[in-house]
């Protein structure tokens, strides 16, 4: 009996120590500092069907970002404003992919509607046709309630991916709302300062602004200057 019972405590350790539920699947939430989820698939590059994976872009600043479906509303304007930017990620180093559960075929005709018709006319970013739904289940933005309208689809999700390969910014919106281009390169170089720097970057910073030492004597100056006025 005692023995039994130290196996049940045993296995109720180890499920709680990997996995928010034990017996579920899903996953432990990915946050900042942990590593990026591998993944693979077929995506529209240059009007090709390419297969490209995380190993692609090891060694380099990656924004993975996920988005609901072809053809609708708020998504081209996101994915035309990241292709528009591709040049100002480029020259932080970064590399810019988006997401669907949609496939290559429709990501394709899409790409090859004019934007004055709803399409994208043209991008310079790999989509990536998400079929399986796996990467979008990898990083948290998979949509898997049947009741929900959104049900096997991938929410807004962007994440900051740094040259190791760890996490370094999560954004998850709801359909409703688009994301910044500008806050995206905003922290790409908020990050890569820090990271060379030691820094830390105050609200709002931008790259000429004053950083501080993370300790409370490195702080004052920073302070001093910051209250001023307040």
């Amino acid at each position: 009996m005692k023995l039994a019972l130290l196996i049940v405590v045993a296995l109720m350790a180890t499920c709680s120590a990997t996995m928010p539920l034990c017996g579920s699947d899903t996953p432990r939430a990915l946050r900042p500092r942990l590593p990026a989820p591998a993944w693979k698939g077929k995506a529209v590059v240059d009007e090709k069907f390419v297969d490209v994976s995380s190993k692609d872009y090891a060694g380099q600043w990656l924004v993975l970002f996920f988005y609901p479906f072809d053809f609708t509303f708020v998504c081209p304007t996101e994915i035309v404003s990241f292709s528009e930017s591709v040049s100002k990620f480029k020259a932080l180093g970064a590399s810019v992919v988006g997401v669907s559960t949609d496939s290559h075929h429709t990501h394709l005709a899409w790409i090859r509607t004019p934007r004055e018709n709803g399409g994208l006319g043209g991008v310079d970013i790999p989509l990536v046709a998400d079929i399986s739904k796996q990467i979008s289940r990898d990083y948290g933005v998979l949509v898997d309630d049947p009741e929900d309208g959104m049900y096997g689809a991938a929410l807004r999700g962007l994440f900051i991916i740094d040259p190791k390969g760890i996490v370094r910014s999560v954004q998850i919106n709801d359909d409703h709302v688009g994301r910044s281009v500008d806050e995206t390169l905003r922290l790409i170089k908020a990050f890569q300062f820090a990271d060379k720097n030691g820094k830390v970057c105050p609200a709002n910073w931008q790259p000429g602004d004053d950083a501080m030492e993370a300790d409370p004597e490195g702080s004052k100056k920073f302070f001093t200057k910051w209250g001023e006025g307040r």
